[in-house]
Parts: structure tokens; sequence; C-alpha cells
């Protein structure tokens, strides 16, 4: 065996021959490449990843049901779908679309994002991060096997009592809605407890809260949001569980039960979701409008409170979605009042924004475009908000599409064209090449059209008094006009997202023989971007210290004595590379993060169609954490550990490591020097 030099380590490679590797290089095992990496990866960038993948499935799903409902509406008396059919649909297009899509977009960028945001090599619970992620999947197919099982849910995504009762609704399509949605509630709580540890625990040296991001700050209060808001709607949940399959009368009036009891909690817990999907999207949008106006985020400390004021707000202002359940003119009252000051911190982030781009050298490329599409979406949607909180009006109108106007107006206008945002900005950064601009911007015009046409009349449908959640309707109301012009507004909508998707397969061949666009194409401001794209697996080395708030920026760039920015170094300069030594120690892929999961769902089956399934998703259960608790908590094939004050734990092979009885032939003759 040759003797390798001081300082480096002799492994046997693939074919026999001895590799020489620098001490503290990390080894990944074999299952770390290719396809079935994704099944056991614990790395936070893949999850991140795939959340985004699985959530883009389940929003053309969505977007399907959705296209139903406007073919359905497109003229009086409508025969596409029958009255229990368009219960289904629009049922399972809400569910999926809240659930399924926005949250996990969110999802998405936080497991992306934010542990590059604060300087962290991962998340602090990596394989607890791949569990819930593959809850989310598994829960979210569950949810729509219904529609092979007898079908979907049919009472509305907020399943109001008694209509979610087994009189009015025998099927099985509300216990898939229940289960499922319980399943994807381990992954949010399971999520936001990860994300919560890493922020307050994992911080780069020197970057204290109030030098994070924003994005990173909005997470963080998405994160609590779903920590107490979850489990309102598990209480909720389990309730309807019992009452469905085992005859309980929570929800029974002639029991005593009480169906208003499941109004508040739902919207206890839904109208802070409501803030938890926007929040990741005002985040984005924060972090990426500075960088296209060339200038600093306007009033910081201002955003970030008002996102931690609407975090908190956001649980005072449930009973305006029950203002016509007779709760009396007090609460009445008291809730109008909320839902006009929960207002203000909204609009302060609206003006911040509109201060940050005032007077900057603003360049109009994809990503701001997406990011004034959502401000001014966003602000038409809290303007028809904010009329739900005088109470006569909002009595007229609950249950018109003037609602449905108003809340795809802040979800899809506001969180959607954020996430939209987010793609493009950072797509370069996750998979190594930009996304074709011509198309991007294509994308965003034909995406701003069609969404004003398909919402926008619906305002005026509204008003005119069409009722939400009625499969068709007769000639002669005038509703003939502005339905026609929405269905052509959702066919436009659905070739955006077409074009979108063209968009990814067209950059990804063009990239092929294009340069790495390199690790900062837009000359951002936050450290994620002094690192190569894509990312390498161990993110930084070394952790960078930081001394200021935006500090990647400001060490490209200083100020004169007019306050003027003026380039002090070059990208390359203050950018790490991908080569070199990298003394980095990362956790070990697992199977058992998707073996407990994939037991939930078998349980669900079980519950609905046979106990003996139950039983066996049980076992799956325990025994995915039998073997979780039992698994080394670090990679087999990396050297052990030591601890280097500046990087922390890194590989190093003990002498007498070739002595150890459980060591193969080949691991025995390594040899450690130095």
């Amino acid at each position: 065996m040759a003797t390798p030099d001081p300082g480096q380590l002799a492994l046997p490679s693939g074919n026999g021959a001895v590799e020489h590797r620098p001490l503290g290089v990390f080894t990944r095992p074999s299952s770390s490449k290719g396809w079935r990496s994704w099944f056991t990866s614990v790395d936070h960038k893949k999850i991140g990843v795939m959340y985004g993948a699985a959530a883009l499935f389940f929003f053309i799903i969505g977007g399907l049901e959705a296209l139903l409902i406007r073919v359905q509406l497109w003229a009086p008396r409508g025969t596409l779908l029958t009255a229990d059919e368009y219960n289904q649909v629009f049922t399972m297009h809400g569910t999926t679309m809240i659930f399924l899509v926005v949250m996990p977009i969110g999802a998405a960028f936080a497991n992306y994002l934010m542990p590059l945001q604060i300087g962290a090599r991962d998340v602090a619970f990596p394989r607890i991060n791949a569990f819930s992620f593959w809850c989310f999947l598994f829960g979210g197919i569950f949810l729509n096997t219904a529609w092979f099982l007898g079908g979907g849910a049919d009472g509305g995504w907020f399943m109001y009592a008694p209509n979610s009762s087994v009189v009015f609704s025998p099927g099985h399509g509300i216990d898939f809605w229940n289960i499922g949605l319980l399943i994807t509630g381990i992954a949010s709580l399971t999520g936001a407890v990860n994300l919560i540890v890493t922020v307050l625990n994992m911080r780069a040296p020197g970057m204290t809260l109030m030098k994070m991001p924003v994005f990173t700050w909005m997470t963080l209060v998405t994160q609590f949001l779903l920590l107490f808001a979850i489990p309102v709607l598990t209480a909720a949940q389990v309730l309807l569980l019992f009452d469905r399959a085992f005859d309980a009368n929570f929800f029974n009036v002639e029991a005593g039960g009480d169906p208003l009891l499941w109004q508040h909690l739902f919207w206890i817990f839904g109208h802070p979701e409501v803030y938890l999907m926007i929040l990741p999207a005002f985040g984005l949008v924060s972090d990426i409008l500075p960088v296209f106006s060339r200038k600093p985020i306007f009033g910081y400390p201002f955003i970030v409170f008002s996102g931690i004021a609407i975090g908190f707000m956001g649980w005072g202002v449930w009973a305006h979605h029950m203002f016509v359940s007779g709760i009396g003119p007090v609460s009445v009252l008291v809730f109008s009042l909320t839902t006009m000051f929960i207002a203000v911190p909204t609009g302060v982030k609206i003006l911040n924004w509109t201060a940050t781009m005032a007077r900057g050298k603003l360049k109009l490329d994809t990503p701001m475009l997406f990011c004034i599409g959502l401000i001014t979406m966003f602000t038409i949607g809290g303007i028809s908000g904010v009329t739900h909180s005088v109470a006569p009006a909002d009595t007229q109108q609950t249950d018109t599409y003037y609602i449905v106007a108003h809340f795809h107006y802040v979800l899809f206008g506001g969180a959607f064209f954020g996430f939209m945002a987010g793609f493009y900005f950072y797509w370069p950064k996750v998979f190594g090449y930009l996304m074709n601009e011509t198309l991007g911007k294509v994308n965003f015009w034909l995406m701003f059209v069609g969404f004003n046409l398909t919402f926008g009349p619906m305002h005026v449908l509204g008003l005119q008094g069409m009722s939400r959640r009625i499969y068709t309707y007769d000639a002669g109301y005038g509703f003939e006009f502005w339905n026609q012009v929405a269905t052509i507004g959702a066919f436009v909508l659905a070739g955006s997202i077409a074009l979108f998707i063209f968009n990814i397969f067209y950059s990804r061949a063009k990239a092929k023989s294009m340069a790495n666009p390199g690790p900062d194409p837009w000359d951002a401001r936050t450290i994620e971007w002094m690192i190569p794209s894509p990312v390498p697996e161990y993110n930084f080395d070394p952790i960078p210290t930081i001394t200021r708030r935006d500090d990647f920026w400001y060490r490209k760039y200083g100020e004169t004595e007019d306050h003027m920015p003026v380039r002090i170094a070059a990208t390359d300069e203050v950018c790490q590379s991908a080569e070199g030594e990298h003394d980095v120690h990362l956790p070990s892929p697992s199977y058992w993060p998707i073996v407990t999961a994939f037991g939930l769902p078998i349980v669900g089956y079980g519950l609905l169609y046979t106990h003996w399934l139950s039983l066996i998703g049980g076992l799956i259960v325990v025994a995915g954490i039998y073997g979780w608790a039992l698994e080394p908590p670090d990679d087999p094939e990396a050297e052990h550990d030591h601890h280097d004050d500046d990087h922390g734990p890194v590989g190093e092979v003990e002498p007498d490591r070739a002595e150890d009885e459980d060591l193969s032939e080949s691991e025995k003759e390594v040899e450690t020097v130095g």
C-alpha cells in the first residue's frame, strides 16, 4: 500500500486502488447518489426540493379541479358535474390548494433557505425533517385516494358540522379528509419544532436575531403559528373522528352537542393559518425587493415587528367568519374591531415595500415583477378584507362570490405571486442555472392577466348575489357574462402554469450548453449567495462570522461620504469555493423516517375498512421508531469525531480503528498518518 502524505487518509476506492483524501473530508455512503438517495436523504436542501416538487404535483391536481368548477359554471344549467360531484370537487380543490400546495411551498422555501440564511449546515433534527416531509406526502396521497375509493370529501374545506356527520355524508370521503389532514398535521408540527430549534440555536457566529434576513424572521413566526394552531385543528378532527367512527355526539344537537363548537375550533386554527400561508411569501418579497431596487429594505425593524404583530393579532379575529352564526352583538362588535386593527401591520409592510422601491434603481427582472404583482394583488385583497369587518356588509357578502374573490386575491394574488418570485430568484442557487428570462416575463403577464380575469369578476358576481358553492344557476340573473369571463381567465391562468413548467424543462436543456451563472447572479445581499451554486452538501466551509445585517452585501460594497455604494471587492473574492478541504461531518442517510411515515396511512385505511390493517400499520410505525432509535446518529462510513474550535465536529480516524472487529477487510487496510 502506498504511503500517504502526512495529514492524509488512505482509503480503498471502488476499483481496488487506494484514494488519498485530506483528513476530515466527509465521505457519503453509496446510497447518497442517484435517485434512491432521495428516499433516504436527510439533507435539508433535498427535502426542500421534494416539498416543492410534491406541492407542484398537488397544484396540478387542484388546478384541474378548479377548471372543472369553472367549466361547470360557464353557462346556466351546466351538466358537466352533478350536485354531489360538484360538492366533492370544490371541497377537494380548497383542501388541496391550502393544505397540499400553499403550506408545503412555504415549507419548501423554509427547509431549503432558512439554514442557508443563518449560516447553518443543516436543520437541528435532520431525520425528523425527512419524517415530516414523508408524512406530508403520504397524507396528501391518502387524502386523494378517496377519489378511487368511493369519492372525495363533500362538506367544504371547512367541513362544518352537522353537514360533516354520517347522516349527511355517509360515504368515506370526509373520513379520508379527516385522517389525511391528521397525518399532514403531524408533518406540520414536527417541522415547526425542528425549524424553531434551528433558528434559535444554530445561527452563525455574530448573527443576532436583528441581523437575520426577513424571510428567516417570517419563517420563525410561521412555525410558532403552526405550533399553536395545528393542535387546535387536531382536537376538532379527533372529535369529528369519534363522531363518525364511534357514534359520539360532540356536534349532534339532538344529543346535546353543539355544531358551533366545530366552527370555533376550526376558525381558531383557520385564521392564523391564513397568515402562516402568507408570511413566508412576505419574507421572500422582503428579501428580493432590495436586490432589484439596489437599496436595503426600508424600515427593517418595522417590517420584522409588523410580521410578529400579525402573528399575535391573527389569534383574535377568527369569529369574523361567524358573524351570521348567531354569536351575539357583543362578540360581533369585538371581532369587527380586531379585524380592522389587523390591517395596520399588514399596511405597514406594504408601505415599507413601496418605500424600498421609491427612488431605487429598479431592475424589472422576472422575480421583481412577481414581487410587484404580490404587492398590488394583496393590496386589493386586503381592502376587500377590511370590508368584512363591517358586520352588516359582511352579513350580505357571506356565502357569496365576493368572499371567493377576496381570499383568492389574498392567497393566490399574495402568497402564490410571492412564491413565484422566489422560484425564479432562487432557481440558480438550487439548480445551478437561470430560468429563461423572456419566458419568465411572459409567464408573469399571463398569470397576472389570467388571475385578474378569473377573480376580479367574482367581486361583481358576489355583489349581484351569486351564492358560493352552488353547482348551477338559472338564466336571467345576469351571472352568465361574468362567469364566462372568469372561466376564460381560469384557462389563461392554467396556461401560465403550463408555461412555467415548460420553462423549467426548456431552461434545464439550455443550461447544458451554458456556463454556470456562479454563486451570485443577482448581486444579492444575504449570505446564502456567497456559497457555490448548486449548494454543496455541507453548505458552508468555514461557517461565516456575521458582522452586520446584509453581511454579504457589505463584503462586496462600501459607502462613500455621500452614503453611496462603492464596490470594494469582487464577488469571487468574497464567495466560498466548492474546492478545497472541507472539515465537515454530516448525518447519514436513513430509511427509517420514510418507513415510520409509511405506517400512518395504513393505520388510516384500517380505521376505515378493517382494524387488522390498523394493527399492521401500527406495527410498521413501531418498527420504524425502534429502528430509528437504534440507528447510529452518524455516517458509519465517516471518520470518528473530534471537535475543532472553528468548524465543530470533523472527521478523524483513530489509530486503533483497524483493530475494530466490526470493520470489513477493506476497511482494516486504512492507515492513519500524522
